[in-house]
């Protein structure tokens, strides 16, 4: 019997790829903006009814950070609402929820890497509505896996990969924030990692909850910015800058709307152990990408 799949947010950096990936658990109804308005309750409850999935993917979100802190009603609906009403909908017809939550619940104070449990403090209007989303989730009563990831990038979409080869590019220097850490996801991966958690747990393995998804090891965005350059010039990539020529800056130097966490790095032995995973460390699959763009160009 086949598996049906609804899939929200099919035009994102994660979306997009888990259009692939989760052709390997069964039949994927990808849905974008196009299709529904995810904020009109009405739209999305008939799309549920309509195309009664075995399993809900929400891969949609409001990820605009700074404009959070001025766009609070909207990042609410995407990152709060949806999730709680995806819930009680999965709750009512016992589907299986998959949602995305991210590293800015924490305020980044901890001196070491974070587990699942630890307290949530989100430091700005992004976090807060995406842990809102999450509390929704599991107060609705249904069957969740929601998977906590951080500094996420493909090779669609603009992020931070895309803009420093551009920026390595075009200019004789680049300074680059060093006092923020965390470990950088290709959205690929979260989507791989996605579906064979749905298989594992299709064949008991694994168990619906919360869990910290990233690659092993950590770096700052300037020490990701020097092994994006580094990497690119290995693959023949025309750039101006060499690594050791992007300077190293603290945050201060570049003030934004919305405090970011100096501490992203999450805790990620509870996913491993409970679907008998192996993480891959965060340079392996930048080495992919790139080769990836570097073949498209």
């Amino acid at each position: 019997m086949t598996t049906n799949i609804l899939l929200l947010g099919a035009d994102g950096q994660v979306g997009w790829e888990l259009r692939r990936s989760l052709l390997s658990v069964g039949k994927v109804s990808a849905i974008t903006r196009l299709d529904c308005d995810l904020t009109d309750k009405e739209a999305v409850t008939t799309l549920v009814v309509d195309h009664k999935p075995d399993i809900i993917v929400n891969a949609a979100a409001y990820t605009a950070v700074d404009l959070a802190e001025s766009e609070s009603e909207q990042a609410y609906a995407l990152n709060r609402d949806l999730p709680a009403l995806l819930g009680e909908l999965a709750r009512q017809r016992d589907i299986l929820l998959i949602d995305y939550s991210t590293d800015y619940v924490f305020d980044g104070s901890k001196d070491e890497a974070y587990f699942e449990h630890d307290q949530a403090a989100p430091a700005n209007i992004y976090g807060a509505s995406k842990l809102a989303g999450l509390q929704a989730v599991q107060d609705s009563g249904c069957r969740y896996l929601v998977f906590r990831v951080s500094w996420v990038y493909s090779a669609r979409k603009g992020n931070f990969v895309k803009t420093i080869l551009r920026l390595a590019a075009e200019r004789e220097a680049l300074s680059i924030v060093n006092d923020q850490i965390g470990s950088p996801t290709p959205a690929s991966l979260i989507a791989d990692i996605t579906a064979n958690c749905l298989l594992l747990l299709n064949a008991g393995i694994g168990q619906p909850g919360v869990y910290h998804l990233a690659p092993t090891g950590q770096t700052s965005w300037h020490g990701l910015a020097q092994e994006i350059v580094r990497q690119g010039i290995a693959l023949g990539m025309a750039l101006n800058i060499k690594p050791e020529e992007i300077q190293p800056t603290p945050t201060s130097a570049y003030p934004t709307p919305a405090q970011r966490p100096a501490n992203s790095v999450m805790h990620t032995e509870k996913l491993q152990r409970a679907f008998q995973l192996q993480l891959p460390h965060w340079q392996e699959p930048l080495v992919h990408l790139l080769q990836d763009l570097s073949a498209r160009s």
